[in-house]
């Protein structure tokens, strides 16, 4: 028998459980049961067609080696290109970092600010990464409420009022994972006010949803503002606005003092992005966009039936969703838990949730419903745990 020693710190890493319920779907798939996924983030369309003879046209043509820490060149003009197109904002090439996927931008901001004696301010309920990362670097992680009576938008007031002398760095998100709610902007424009004050915070915003907003909302950008743009680090990327999630392709809008220690952090843990599919995200921004508007209108389709059928059901009410791809309804009325409720709805509906508890502790009372699945399957879903409710 061994006698490892693991550090300490490894007890304060937290997970995502989307995967844990995703993997325990697969495993009642396998014995035979049928099970609909409503609870993994992933768009259920496949990459565009061209996006994809891009990555395998690079591979032909030989881009098989490494490629600059921070992402090619062309990939960056493309990144600062596209935000000018969708934000009307200047970016400087230079200050985007290509990185795998969404996930390494949150972890290398917050071992960037966090450390123990700082606090970090995250959404509650808010995507698992962002509190477990912040947990894993010693900081203290403050949670910012959002509430379903404000839309599952944060309150500015609130937000500011938290700040302390330790606070090091807030991170938002909107449209958010997992309420699905879009901060306004009168919110956003009082929250970026009120850091005028507080000079030593940074401000991590999450916009990988940016494409995703539906009855007629519009995306803020915080890039919009260029009075925080010295203290801002925007992350998006390529995984759900153009169904990209097995690419690992994300990036991040960088004030210009973060590059060289972004750039340092990325060569110690990555090297760089895969060549290949930095080339099909080239072709992703640079390309037509008829597929994105495509799988948008489907998704605002689907958003409307989910929302209706779970209004329906018997002890939820559900709020309407305003951008992303999920449902967050309140299932408090039904007497169980969060948790109970998930596993009610797969062990014996055969549908897959994710608990609100899952993003958070204010997500108790809550479960999350992906709609990145066909109108048909969520229609069965929904008949389906009318029937054990």
């Amino acid at each position: 028998m061994s006698d490892l020693k693991f550090a300490q710190s490894l007890s304060r890493l937290g997970t995502e459980s989307a995967f844990v319920v995703l993997a325990r779907a697969q495993a009642l798939a396998a014995e035979g049961r049928d099970i609909i996924n409503l609870g993994i983030g992933q768009p259920d369309f496949r990459t565009p067609e061209h996006i994809v003879e891009a990555g395998i046209k690079a591979l032909r043509d030989g881009h098989h080696g490494y490629t600059p820490a921070n992402g090619l060149p062309a990939l960056r003009e493309a990144v600062a290109a596209d935000l000018h197109r969708r934000h009307g904002v200047e970016v400087n090439p230079d200050c985007v970092v290509a990185v795998p996927g969404g996930k390494p931008t949150m972890f290398f901001a917050v071992m960037m600010f966090g450390e123990p004696g700082a606090e970090i301010m995250y959404p509650n309920p808010g995507f698992p990464i962002y509190e477990s990362v912040i947990r894993y670097s010693g900081a203290t992680p403050v949670p910012i409420a959002l509430r379903e009576e404000n839309g599952f938008s944060f309150s500015a007031e609130e937000v500011l009022a938290q700040i302390t002398p330790k606070t090091r760095l807030i991170i938002i998100n909107s449209p958010a994972n997992p309420t699905g709610g879009v901060t306004p902007k009168e919110e956003i424009d009082k929250l970026v006010a009120g850091l005028l004050d507080h000079p030593h915070v940074a401000l991590m915003s999450d916009e990988i949803y940016s494409n995703m907003l539906y009855g007629g909302r519009e995306h803020v950008s915080l890039l919009q503002y260029p009075e925080i743009r010295d203290r801002l680090i925007m992350l998006d990327g390529w995984s759900k606005t153009y169904a990209m999630t097995g690419w690992r392709l994300g990036y991040a809008v960088w004030p210009e003092a973060c590059v060289p220690h972004v750039t340092r952090l990325c060569i110690n843990d990555h090297s760089c992005v895969n060549a290949a599919t930095q080339f099909a995200g080239i072709a992703a921004l640079n390309g037509p966009q008829d597929a994105v508007r495509e799988m948008v209108a489907q998704f605002d389709a689907r958003r409307q039936v989910i929302v209706e059928g779970l209004n329906t059901l018997k002890g939820v009410t559900c709020t309407d969703a305003a951008g992303a791809f999920y449902a967050f309804p309140n299932i408090s009325g039904t007497g169980m838990t969060a948790v109970e409720a998930q596993n009610l709805f797969l062990n014996e509906a055969g549908v897959a949730t994710v608990a609100g508890t899952s993003f958070g502790a204010m997500g108790e009372g809550y479960v999350r419903f992906s709609y990145a699945n066909s109108t048909e399957n969520i229609l069965a879903a929904l008949d389906r745990i009318a029937k054990v409710l």
